[in-house]
């Protein structure tokens, strides 16, 4: 219903009466309640506009740091013991020259390069590191150490390299690589073998080695949930360090996607962890994931012999097959009808 004012107007024709709207007085009253209310959302956008470009910078500096930090795996921390294993994938990872190049890009980008009590702070806020070798992998995280004067000190320290373990119901254990380069006690005999898992069928009791699929499944399993057990402890031990240091903030695990998991467990790597920063109201919570170096994947190329029989070989292979197909993996290739014929059966027919 509309609702109006009266007005008494004198002119020539006598009073008149002429109806206004109060619609003006609404929306003085509209503007006075609800101006202050959209100041603040107004406020508020631009406060969250700051909070994402934080965010922004800050995941930018996390990720570049890991990237960089993950490049230093490249150098063996042992030149000498690269012979120890046949392998592409194996390296003695230098952890320490992957922790200064993380930290050193890390101040960089987060504008404290040159101020040392902002670095020793920043670490409060990094409740773990993981550095992931070839058959095991080290943390770096809060631990606390007497010093030579017999005082308590609480620093990030790097642990034991810890292996990749798992054990079966009677007793016998594997330890993983990140490939099928495996060490394994039998408890039968008291005894460890060591070799890539198909040298190994048929010399072991551990039935696990004889199946291809189900000893890729268990190895990058117990790879996951090793790793993600130790991450829990320790983070939940760097919650009691912090809360005595003054920051009341919890420090979880967070959900790692299995692809990230994936990804990361096929060749060594670096993870890093920030959590609580205070930004606005908020906390910046994240993870990043760095490879240590990049692994050519494999080619298989399908070849026809001169007598018409059809094969696939590596492409490090030296053949003078006619190329029909590319194939990604050996798997695809068998299914297109095409015979294994590697470099070290020649003979194969």
């Amino acid at each position: 219903m509309k609702v109006a004012r009266t007005v008494r107007r004198r002119g020539k024709g006598g009073d008149r009466i002429k109806s206004l709207p109060i619609s003006i007085d609404l929306a003085i009253l509209f503007t006075a309640i609800f101006f202050p209310l959209f100041l603040i959302v107004g406020m508020r956008s631009e406060s969250l506009e700051d909070v994402r470009y934080v965010e922004m910078k800050y995941t930018a500096a996390l990720r570049t740091a890991v990237q960089d930090g993950g490049m230093m795996l490249n150098d063996n921390e042992t030149q000498a013991k690269e012979s120890a294993y046949d392998s592409l994938k194996f390296m003695r990872a230098d952890k320490e020259k992957a922790l200064d190049s993380f930290a050193r890009t890390l101040y960089v980008n987060m504008g404290i390069a040159e101020d040392t009590a902002a670095q020793a702070a920043l670490w409060w806020y990094i409740p773990a590191m993981v550095v992931l070798d070839y058959d095991g992998y080290y943390l770096y995280v809060s631990q606390t150490y007497s010093s030579e004067h017999g005082e308590e000190i609480m620093q990030h320290r790097w642990t034991p390299k810890i292996p990749y373990a798992w054990t079966d119901d009677t007793g016998n254990s594997i330890r993983f690589t990140l490939d099928s380069f495996v060490h394994v006690f039998e408890s039968g005999p008291n005894r460890w073998q060591s070799g890539f898992r198909k040298d190994l069928i048929g010399e072991t009791g551990v039935a696990l080695l004889d199946d291809e699929d189900m000893f890729e499944q268990v190895r990058r399993i117990t790879i996951m949930n090793t790793i993600q057990d130790q991450l829990a402890y320790y983070i939940q031990r760097h919650n009691q360090i912090a809360l005595r240091n003054g920051i009341s903030y919890t420090f979880t695990l967070p959900l790692i996607s299995r692809e990230d998991w994936v990804n990361t467990i096929d060749d060594i790597g670096i993870m890093a962890f920030i959590q609580g920063i205070p930004v606005g109201d908020q906390y910046y919570n994240n993870y990043a994931l760095g490879g240590g170096r990049l692994v050519k994947a494999p080619v298989y190329f399908g070849g026809i012999d001169s007598r018409g029989l059809k094969y696939y070989y590596r492409d490090a292979c030296q053949y003078n097959y006619r190329v029909e197909e590319v194939f990604p993996n050996a798997k695809e290739a068998a299914a297109a009808g095409y015979q294994e014929k590697s470099c070290y059966n020649p003979g194969v027919m």
